[in-house]
């Protein structure tokens, strides 16, 4: 199981919810940081679950798939993160 997914699981966090956080970060990762906040998981985990996504970026690609968004989502929220960026 992806780390990501499966620290979210271990958090008791909902399928539904997992999905609903991908999706918002494909849209708005900002947005998809205000979800996770409100998920109710203790600050030191939260830490060691950006730690992950800063240092290993592909298991957000790999967790969103496994969520069932297709690549092409994923593509299109890259291209659009990098002209925010810019």
């Amino acid at each position: 199981m992806n780390p990501i997914i499966a620290m979210l699981k271990e958090h008791n966090v909902s399928d539904e919810k997992v999905r609903e956080l991908f999706q918002a970060f494909m849209e708005n990762p900002m947005m998809a940081m205000g979800l996770v906040q409100q998920l109710g998981i203790p600050p030191e985990k939260l830490q060691q679950l950006m730690a992950l996504v800063m240092t290993q970026p592909h298991l957000i690609k790999e967790a969103a798939e496994s969520v069932g968004i297709s690549n092409d989502e994923v593509e299109q929220a890259k291209a659009q993160f990098k002209n925010q960026q810019s």
